[in-house]
């Protein structure tokens, strides 16, 4: 993990000096707290790990909008098509109150916990609730992050799986997690069945031809 040190960083005395995004920056859980409260953070990503936190910037891209919303229809379709119930969240926050929070792109509760959490839900608090089964990072300038402290992150949190779309080079790289490492996989192990070479050529397709044709391309794929 690279950290950087704001030896006199006090969130709310100066919003109009902001940290620097995109990088873990040692922090008391109490101030980071207090500063993703701040309304000049309000749309940024927050994580917390190792007495550190990261913020990163909603993407706005076209690229990584375009890959993220085509990966959010291919789990829906996948899903819908083999009967397998599904809970999935864009952007949601997820946190070991004092410990640790992550808020990736995408994440799934699958199966039998797909309606553990319930309606009114705000950050879910991982004390009270089962981690997601799946989460989903899109990456184009947050790669090595993502494949690197992210990745400890969230086997320290007891996800199953972790997928990390490339979007500079369409390709999927996913893990099976375990709390002592992680292991690469080609074929998913929460969604049985579902290769995920699909979905990287879906991914390349996302390119050239609008979504609704890729959507019917995958619907024959998963029907195959």
């Amino acid at each position: 993990m690279n950290k950087i040190k704001l030896d006199s960083f006090k969130p709310m005395q100066n919003t109009k000096t902001l940290i620097p995004l995109d990088t873990w920056i040692p922090t008391k859980w109490s101030d980071f707290l207090e500063m993703i409260e701040d309304p000049a953070y309000e749309k940024k990503k927050a994580y917390y790990y190792h007495h550190s936190m990261r913020l990163e910037m909603l993407s706005v891209g076209f690229d990584h909008s375009r890959d993220h919303s085509m990966i959010i229809v291919a789990i829906h379709l996948f899903c819908i098509l083999n009967n397998i119930p599904l809970t999935l969240a864009d952007n949601c926050s997820y946190r070991k109150v004092g410990i640790k929070e992550c808020q990736p792109d995408i994440s799934c509760y699958i199966g039998t916990q797909a309606n553990i959490i319930p309606q009114g839900t705000n950050i879910v608090n991982l004390d009270q609730y089962s981690p997601p089964d799946l989460v989903v990072e899109v990456a184009k300038t947050s790669f090595l992050d993502d494949i690197g402290t992210k990745r400890s992150l969230y086997e320290s949190l007891n996800i199953k799986e972790y997928w990390i779309i490339d979007v500079q080079n369409r390709q999927i790289i996913a893990y099976t997690l375990e709390p002592k490492g992680s292991y690469l996989i080609q074929t998913s192990s929460v969604l049985l069945g579902l290769n995920l070479s699909i979905l990287e050529e879906a991914l390349r397709k996302n390119q050239q031809e609008d979504q609704a044709a890729v959507g019917q391309w995958l619907m024959q794929q998963f029907q195959s």
